[in-house]
């Protein structure tokens, strides 16, 4: 204000002489802080304002308040550190030239650049006693220190080595803390980004911490995609409430994504698992309206990510199965694995693609590893997928993976011998090599959640053996092993399942002729059990033996022309995604129960849910009834 009442004066006094400012060297400005302006007089103009009542002081300056603009002409010194091509140009510079502090961050900044540009060895240029003449000039004049300069010095100590103990690194980190507030928000960001992302990260937790705050009360601040999509990338993670921000961020921006933001962001939502739904679907909608022109690295990576967070959105598959179908023989072995896996996660199949997965299989076996195959068996397994050149494919598992059983982890070769299960190629080699005593004892004895689940996937790799295998002569699982354990904590009862059990309550007509949440000893629970004697009524059922239970409650033999009906309810998880083909483990269990002498009465969500009252429930499910007793007569 002062420099501003002095032109006035000048100009009413001297008319049309005009002030020309005083050209200032870049090299010497001040901190943005402690930027003061000035502007110097002629000496006539000074003459003339010292004989007027004008204050003296008004055109005054301290010669320590002289500030540098790093715009105008660059000094000597200066473009000798720009123009250094080594570290040995530099530490001359540093050696024959009295720095500032800006100057010996500069110099700082650029010997980091050349070492990372040179790859030189940076244990010369520590010991050098020059470079420790800057280190010292530079911590006498931190606060002087442009704040555009502070955080590449900070990343140049780091990468020349420094220790993080020594004084010039923890002064650099403190002077960074105290002017957090005056950085401007990209310089934050920046500064985020490199901390989270550095090899120092556990060094820098106060300094990052501060930092992460910082962008949590001022994450409003961000303007464009760029920012938005590399924080939650990088810095995301450290905390729940700064993702939160930044995905309401990203709904606003969503709009101006390209396809490698949309990568970016799903991928980012996938590690830290965050089922963001609204961003979800915004990204979601964009990709289809816009009609990017995918690449396979971003297919991969967005079916990987949908699939991570098990968001499903049809179009989406659509689009992304399309542009994948042309790429298929061009595609890694490795990128062509992690798409049938992820697909397969979403309960996906889309028939033309997963063929060409399957061709590419088989055209390129040598290519792909064991546990890659093994990926593939599971994935095909989960969606019931048969391959059209079905005997050409097994003919290549079973070459591939035959001598190769005894190497597998336990688990995976549980997993697997299950799914080949599923598919119906379990050979006799595969059952004998899970249900021999040493191998199943190891996994029974496993009391977790994990071990429950491959005692019940053993139940059923046994019932494949007997029900589904007649050239099979053993070994199977002993009777003490065929008990299913039961979840914990128990299933929730749905809507479908409690409608149900009341209509089969009137279709029984008494308590005694039906059975509820029957436990097989093949590993598959029942909703119901019915006995129907030739007339087609129902009989007591528990007065009956039982061979499918693992301790019948009735011993009598069941009449002549009894028939057995187990009612298989089809819950929406039980489907392929907008489909109603059964996923593989549900189509395995129906074939067992089938195969164990049930006649079955399939009862799926989308036909008995439509239906309103309960004589119309009635009437579908006795209408089910006759027509399976029907089928198997005309057998």
């Amino acid at each position: 204000m002062a420099a501003r009442l002095v032109q006035r004066c000048c100009r009413r006094l001297f008319g049309g002489t005009t002030f020309v400012p005083l050209a200032i060297p870049a090299s010497l400005l001040a901190p943005a802080s402690k930027t003061v302006i000035a502007r110097a007089l002629p000496q006539a103009a000074l003459a003339s304002l010292h004989t007027s009542s004008l204050p003296r002081q008004t055109d005054k300056l301290s010669v320590k308040e002289q500030v540098y603009s790093r715009y105008p002409e660059h000094r000597e010194i200066d473009e000798l550190i720009e123009a250094a091509s080594s570290p040995e140009d530099l530490l001359h510079v540093a050696e024959h030239h009295s720095l500032n502090g800006n100057q010996a961050s500069a110099v700082v900044i650029q010997l980091s650049r050349l070492v990372a540009e040179k790859k030189l060895e940076t244990e010369s240029i520590l010991q050098d006693c020059r470079f420790q003449q800057v280190l010292n000039v530079l911590n006498s004049q931190l606060s002087r220190v442009w704040n555009s300069s502070l955080l590449p010095l900070l990343k140049s100590l780091y990468l020349l080595g420094l220790e993080r103990h020594k004084r010039e690194v923890r002064s650099v980190k403190q002077e960074v803390r105290w002017r957090l507030r005056r950085l401007n928000f990209r310089q934050i960001a920046s500064l985020a980004e490199y901390l989270a992302t550095s090899e120092q990260a556990e060094d820098q937790s106060e300094l990052l911490s501060d930092v992460v705050k910082h962008l949590e009360l001022r994450w409003t601040e961000i303007g464009d995609t760029r920012a938005v999509v590399a924080l939650m990338v990088k810095v995301g993670h450290l905390s729940q409430t700064l993702m939160d921000r930044l995905e309401d961020k990203a709904l606003e921006l969503a709009e101006q994504f390209t396809a490698e933001d949309i990568r970016k962001v799903a991928l980012a939502l996938a590690l830290q698992n965050r089922r963001c739904v609204p961003l979800l679907r915004a990204i979601s909608y964009h990709l289809v309206q816009k009609h990017f022109t995918l690449s396979t690295s971003v297919l991969v990576d967005l079916a990987f990510a949908y699939g991570k967070l098990n968001f499903h959105q049809t179009q989406v598959f659509q689009k992304m199965a399309s542009d994948l179908h042309a790429h298929v023989p061009k595609m890694a072995h490795g990128d062509v694995g992690r798409c049938i896996k992820s697909f397969a996660y979403l309960k996906w199949l889309n028939l033309p693609l997963f063929e060409a997965f399957a061709q590419y299989t088989l055209d390129n076996a040598d290519r792909f590893t064991v546990l890659q195959l093994c990926s593939v068996i599971l994935s095909f397994a989960r969606l019931n997928f048969q391959p059209s050149h079905s005997e050409n494919f097994y003919n290549m598992v079973h070459e591939k993976l035959g001598d190769q059983l005894g190497s597998l982890d336990p688990h995976l070769l549980t997993d697997l011998v299950w799914s080949l299960c599923v598919l119906q190629q379990a050979k006799t080699p595969y059952l004998q090599s899970v249900l021999a005593p040493p191998f199943y004892s190891q996994l029974l004895d496993d009391q977790t959640p994990r071990g429950q689940n491959y005692r019940l996937k053993l139940m059923h790799i046994n019932a494949a053996a007997r029900l589904e295998c007649p050239g099979y002569q053993g070994p199977f699982l002993p009777p003490e092993a065929l008990s299913a354990p039961e979840p914990p904590g128990g299933r929730k009862v749905t809507p479908l399942q409690s409608s149900l059990q009341e209509v089969l309550n009137g279709v029984a007509k008494d308590e005694v002729n039906r059975r509820f949440n029957v436990h097989t000893i093949y590993g598959w629970q029942l909703d119901a059990e019915m006995m129907l004697n030739s007339d087609n009524q129902p009989l007591p059922i528990k007065d009956f033996a039982a061979p499918h239970l693992l301790q019948s409650e009735g011993t009598k033999p069941p009449p002549r022309g009894t028939r057995r009906i187990a009612f298989l309810r089809w819950e929406f998880p039980n489907f392929s995604s907008r489909s109603k083909d059964l996923l593989g483990r549900f189509a395995m269990a129906r074939r067992h129960v089938q195969a164990a002498g049930f006649l079955i009465v399939d009862v799926p969500y989308y036909e008995f849910l439509e239906l309103k009252s309960e004589w119309q429930k009635t009437a579908y499910l006795q209408d089910k009834m006759n027509k399976a007793v029907g089928a198997e007569m005309a057998k």
